[in-house]
């Protein structure tokens, strides 16, 4: 049996869903995990760093491996 899909992308899958349709989904499950407790929260700190972080990966910025010494 010859795959239907050949050639194309699946429409199957979260990652093929309308954007509203996940945003949907994923703030439910969002939600559920803070209603259960196991959601984390950041602190300002956290938060602060960890922007501070993607800034660097997105940017160039910060050592990329290279020799700072």
């Amino acid at each position: 049996m010859a795959n239907q899909n050949q050639g194309s992308t699946s429409n199957r899958g979260f990652a093929s869903m309308d954007e509203n349709k996940q945003r949907e989904i994923a703030s439910q499950g969002g939600k559920a995990a803070h209603e259960k407790g196991t959601a984390h929260e950041f602190t300002s700190e956290e938060a602060r760093e960890a922007g501070r972080k993607g800034g660097q990966n997105s940017h160039g910025g910060g050592n990329q491996g290279g020799n700072n010494g």
